[in-house]
């Protein structure tokens, strides 16, 4: 699927990832690294050279997200999409978002909920999935309430599911969680609600 497009909001605009965003994502990844203890951010020119190339090649539709309150790109998230039958070129059936990170600055701020907002809207009333997902160490307690405070449910912990990005390497256990369609109306209002509270 090589479908590229902007969701622009209130404060945050998704741009469709490209070189062009390689020296502000290098400034947003700088900030206070401590926070990306258990997150993939890429680190130094060649990281983010690297980061931007592979967001190219494994199937996701990858976004700078513009902090347009501050005139900055604060990071990057991606939707991982997935058909059910064959990948025909029509919309997923359900999808991921995922390979988020934002720089500290922006973090507990608008960002990432309007962020999750505007994907998934565009995932349950555009594409029409049936499902979204969304994933992270299940040691990373900040980015668990993060999910949960989007209105996912919590699904399981995967043991052993992909390699640790944080100290100490190793296999990691991923949380999974995710939103289905029939809760997607009663979690667009919640969203909504705190949007509106910025």
């Amino acid at each position: 699927m090589t479908e590229r497009f902007t969701l622009d909001g209130a404060h945050v605009r998704l741009e469709p990832l490209t070189m062009d965003h390689a020296e502000e994502l290098l400034a947003a990844s700088e900030e206070d690294r401590s926070s990306y203890a258990w997150t993939r951010t890429p680190e130094g020119p060649a990281g983010v050279v690297a980061y931007i190339d592979a967001s190219r090649d494994d199937g996701r539709i990858p976004f700078a997200t513009y902090w347009k309150d501050e005139d900055r790109v604060v990071g990057s998230t991606s939707f991982f999409p997935e058909w059910w039958g064959e990948a025909g070129g029509g919309p997923p059936d359900v999808v991921e978002i995922g390979a988020t990170f934002l720089a500290a600055s922006a973090q507990r701020t608008v960002v990432n909920t309007e962020a999750k907002y505007l994907m998934l809207t565009h995932a349950f009333e555009v594409w029409g999935v049936m499902r979204v997902s969304l994933k992270t160490d299940a040691r990373n307690e900040r980015s668990r309430a993060a999910i949960e405070r989007l209105g996912a449910r919590y699904d399981g912990t995967l043991r052993c599911h992909m390699p640790a990005f944080g100290p100490g390497g190793g296999p990691r256990d991923s949380a999974f969680f995710s939103i289905v369609h029939q809760e997607w109306p009663e979690v667009k209002s919640h969203l909504e609600t705190r949007l509106r509270s910025y």
